[in-house]
Parts: structure tokens; sequence; C-alpha cells
């Protein structure tokens, strides 16, 4: 099905439903009130390529992290005021079974823990995912500790200056600011949690998914329809939450690296696939799981999946005869931004037949991390994502993604 609409209806409706655009359609009005007399109509699909059909979401990977530091209730409220339909939590437990937002159990790289002198002697090795790791752990830490210390900027890229003041935020106090900011800003805010390691935690005997389930209870998050989503790599943490609430469920899908020559996703442990396949001696990679059988599986206990970008837009770099990739922003280094977007996977369709959303992660503005044929505009990558049809995107830049999708609404008339 196909409707028929003129250009400046397109630029009208997109106004409406983003007021920062009306000045651009203010602008442009008189070149398309003389361009709109014996146009020819513009044909546009009846809606949109996303599952529901609806416009894809922008989810506010760990907040904004590309402005402030990851996992803070500042960086989840830029999110919000940049225009995020959901912020993305990433659960981890503390030693007295407190839920707070951390990128990993391990600590080290998010906090100014390592310069704490008090917490010296916490610095250890604990094993995550079969991997040895060192550092400082909240599940060394009680939550009275953890909120001494303050969150860092993890990338060395981004802006430090906001390092050092800000603490880690309780899942509670994360549900109560999309609450407040929902209501200050008229609409709903979603909260898309991730329950991180949870094999790790359930070592430890800090079980994630009950604690999880108790608290979102008593905010009444419970309902399919409710402002929640819960995503893990893990599927056996889904598979304990399928069977115990109504909430949707995401199945995430890792990767370890790209092979530029061929395109495709590398696979090495501790990303090769879920943890709990691995504890369980099930060989399949998680390339498996975007199969129509292993979306068939998945669909069985999960609401959707959330891949990683590559395994939807492949990534190629050019190679000359003696074998090397070309450099071709001539930086100096054959690197990321010197390869291209190659044609597109079914991973989308296959997973809309077997009635999948898909949310793709993660975008992000850094020239260094986008694709040479983007040519620095990240707009650019969140285009080709959004006209794949796409149902969400976690981006650390969330008004960019906003941006994009504006702009996205306008080119297919809305």
């Amino acid at each position: 099905m196909f409707k028929t609409i003129r250009t400046k209806t397109l630029l009208g409706r997109a106004s409406m439903a983003f007021p920062w655009l009306r000045l651009m359609v203010a602008l442009g009005t008189a070149a398309l009130a003389s361009a709109s007399h014996g146009a020819t109509p513009v044909t546009l699909p009846a809606s949109l390529p996303t599952l529901d059909g609806k416009p894809p979401l922008v989810i506010g990977h760990r907040g904004a992290a590309g402005y402030r530091p990851d996992h803070t209730l500042e960086s989840y409220a830029l999110a919000i005021r940049m225009g995020a339909d959901f912020i993305e939590p990433d659960l981890v437990a503390t030693k007295d079974g407190y839920l707070v937002a951390r990128h990993e159990p391990n600590i080290t790289a998010t906090t100014d823990v390592a310069r704490r002198p008090g917490f010296a002697s916490r610095k250890t090795q604990r094993r995550i995912d079969g991997i040895v790791e060192e550092g400082w752990f909240a599940t060394d830490f009680t939550l009275a500790e953890l909120k001494t210390l303050r969150a860092i900027q993890p990338m060395v890229e981004r802006d430090p200056s906001f390092n050092g003041q800000y603490p880690i935020p309780t899942l509670r106090e994360i549900l109560d600011l999309a609450r407040s900011e929902g209501a200050r800003g008229g609409r709903v805010i979603g909260v898309y949690v991730e329950t991180k390691h949870p094999t790790f935690h359930e070592d430890v005997g800090l079980k994630l998914e009950d604690r999880l389930l108790a608290i979102l209870a008593e905010y009444g998050h419970t309902r399919k329809d409710s402002p929640v989503i819960l995503q893990s790599f893990e599927t056996a943490s889904l598979k304990y939450l399928r069977a115990r609430t109504q909430l949707r469920l995401v199945q995430l899908i890792d990767g370890s690296d790209y092979d530029f020559k061929t395109g495709t996703v590398t696979l090495a442990a501790p990303f090769d696939r879920p943890y709990d396949w691995t504890r369980a001696g099930r060989q399949d990679l998680f390339s498996s799981m975007l199969t129509p059988a292993g979306l068939a599986e998945i669909a069985q206990y999960a609401d959707g999946i959330g891949p990683w970008k590559p395994y939807i837009v492949p990534l190629k770099g050019n190679f000359d005869a003696a074998g090397k990739m070309i450099d071709l922003n001539q930086d100096g280094v054959a690197d990321y931004a010197d390869v291209a977007s190659s044609a597109p996977t079914r991973v989308v369709a296959d997973a809309h037949q077997a009635g999948l959303m898909v949310h793709a992660y993660t975008f992000r503005n850094e020239h260094r991390r986008l694709a040479f044929d983007y040519q620095g505009d990240p707009q650019a990558e969140y285009l080709q994502f959004y006209r794949l049809g796409v149902d969400g995107v976690f981006s650390d830049y969330t008004d960019t993604a906003v941006a994009a999708r504006a702009a996205y609404l306008i080119e297919t008339g809305r």
C-alpha cells in the first residue's frame, strides 16, 4: 500500500511532530510554495519498514555517553532532554544486594576508585565470562561505599571535564528520574535494562533477575506495554525472566571484531557465544542466532534482538595487490575509518519475519568510528539503518540520532 503526498505536506507534518524543525520549515516555505505549483506528487510508502510501522526508537546508550560519564543520572537526564525514547542502564549488584548502573562488574575504568587510597586493598582478580580480570569490582563494595566514588569518562577521546563529579546511581534512582523527567516533558520515558554478566552474579550469590523484577513491580512495570525493556547477552537470563514477567525481552548478539577482507564479524572468546552456552557446553556461536532457525528459537523466549551493527551492514576494506588494506583517508593508518559499508544482510527482514524487533548497537559520532563512505557524517549511518527498517538504535549521541530520525521522517512523509 502506498500513499501520495506533496513535499510541502511532508515538512508540515514533521514540523508539528518535531517543533525544533519549524524554523527549517519556515526558511524553506517560499521555495516550496513556488515549486509546489504543478509539482509531480511524490509516492511514498504507507507505513515505515519497522516491525510495527512506527518510527524507530532512539535509545540513550548509557545515557548521553558521548557527552557525560556513562551511567550517571546526569547522563540519562541529558539523553532525555535530547529526545531519547528510552535510557539504557546496565545493571550490576553491590555486595549488599543493591542494583546499580555500571557497564561492568569491574568498575576500574568507569570510576575514580583507583585513585582512592582507602580502597587500594580491594584491588583483586575475578573471573568474568571465563576471563580473569584485575581491578575493583562492584560486588566487593556495599552501596554506601560505592556512593563515595565518582564516575569518569572511560573513552579517552571524549570530554573528561565532568570526571569526578557524579555518583553511581541505583536502579530506583534511574526509574525515579525517568518518571519525573517524563512528567516534566509530558511524555513517557522508557528504561531499557541490561542484566550484566548474570552468570557471574549468580556464581557469587547475587542473582540479578529476581531483584530486578521486584523493583520493577514496585513501579508497576510488569506488563508488555510497560515502558521497560529487558535485555541480555545470556539466553538463560532471558528465559528465566520470560517465565516470570510479561515485559518485553531482547536477546543481544555480540561479536569480537571485524574481518575487513570478508566483511564478516569475527568471533573469539568471550564474545563468541553467550556465556551460559559456554558453561552448558553448547558450541553454537552468536552468529547462529541470526539464521532463520536461530531467530525462530529466540522468538520462543524474547520479543526482539539487539545485534551489533556489522551483522546488519557488513564493513569491508579495499586491499592492494600485496594484501594490505588501503588507507583511503590518508591519515597514515588503515583502520575502521577506511572501510566501506557493504550491501545489507537479511538480518532485519528475517527478524521481522520471525516477529522480532531489531535494535542495533552502538552508534557513535567520532570520525574514527565511522566508515569511510559516511564521509564523517554520523547522520548518514543512522539514515542507512533507518531505511533498512531497524526498530531502534542504541546511541551515545542522542541528539544526532534524533536529528537523523527527524530527517528520515521528512523523507518518508511523516
